[in-house]
């Protein structure tokens, strides 16, 4: 693997009884977005702050940035975190410059940086605008401008889409991208899997306190079968289409509905074109990320709900 801006192995953390991560192991290569994905309270939040050393784990470690200690290279960071959190007396050039100072940032090189942030991504007009008088969108996009302001080598991002508009939401995945070009590692947190599909280079599934994938998003797409639609010429016995499919095959309308393999589709056509029955419609295609992420999570909730069945079986019996 290339050089790692992140290495967490094992990272482990209770919260009195309850075990809120579990042996989680992240690799995010340097100079790629990564994501971590799951469902609400799955741990991620919880990874990336122990990921970052803002809280301590209770087994396991993490390095950051060519084999350094979290908090030896702070000031190469940018953290948003989930809790929003700006003086609402402040103008916005100066939330983001001051935000930028605590980085080591000179005040007037982060106000500069600043207003041109602002006028690229179309926000020149609250510039000088309190925060305390903008929506909480528009209050979170200057949180995140100063989190990079520094222009840190890492962006550790906390559910960053998560209070944003569809504008803000595309403004902010071309920052995203455009701080990749610029040599930065992005390690975002989501549960919307529309932005990881389009942004991620690699990415890790959470789900019940561990990691239950890693991967591409071509990784895990195909974990599942493709999806193929298939309409045979008008007036087409309906038998022989059956008996032409693949099992579990449904007419829906004109169109016969399936799942197939990969290695099952040149076959399938083969029989298609030899059929006789022809072809007015056909498409073939990968399911998305959203229905690889549903199918992991389900299976993880199903395993739960299996050992649970099974120590109650056993409390029973006793």
């Amino acid at each position: 693997m290339t050089d790692l801006a992140v290495e967490a192995l094992g990272l482990t953390k209770y919260f009195e009884t309850y075990k809120a991560v579990d042996q989680v192991s992240l690799q995010v290569p340097a100079g790629s977005i990564y994501g971590v994905l799951g469902p609400n309270g799955a741990g991620k939040t919880t990874s990336l702050r122990m990921t970052l050393g803002i809280i301590d784990p209770d087994a396991g470690s993490s390095r950051l940035l060519g084999g350094h200690k979290p908090q030896s290279v702070r000031h190469r960071i940018g953290y948003l975190p989930e809790e929003r959190g700006l003086y609402p007396g402040m103008k916005a050039r100066e939330a983001i410059a001051f935000m930028g100072a605590l980085r080591g940032l000179d005040w007037s090189e982060g106000r500069r940086r600043a207003t041109t942030f602002m006028t690229e991504l179309g926000l020149e007009r609250v510039i000088d605008s309190k925060i305390r008088k903008m929506s909480k969108g528009m209050a979170q996009m200057i949180q995140l401008i100063g989190s990079i302001v520094h222009a840190p080598d890492l962006i550790v991002l906390d559910e960053p889409f998560s209070g944003l508009d569809p504008v803000n939401q595309e403004r902010l995945e071309m920052l995203v991208k455009r701080e990749r070009d610029r040599g930065a590692t992005v390690l975002f947190s989501t549960h919307v899997m529309a932005h990881a599909e389009r942004l991620c280079d690699r990415l890790a599934i959470i789900a019940r306190s561990q990691r239950r994938f890693e991967g591409t998003v071509d990784d895990a797409r195909a974990l599942l079968p493709m999806q193929v639609r298939y309409t045979p010429r008008q007036g087409s016995d309906t038998a022989a289409v059956a008996a032409l499919l693949p099992a579990g095959a449904e007419p829906k309308g004109e169109a016969w509905h399936f799942a197939i393999e990969d290695q099952d589709v040149e076959p399938l056509l083969a029989r298609i074109t030899a059929s006789g029955l022809g072809v007015t419609g056909l498409s073939i295609s990968r399911p998305a990320l959203h229905d690889a992420f549903v199918h992991i999570v389900r299976q993880v909730d199903a395993g739960f709900t299996a050992d649970a069945s099974e120590d109650a079986i056993e409390e029973a019996s006793a």
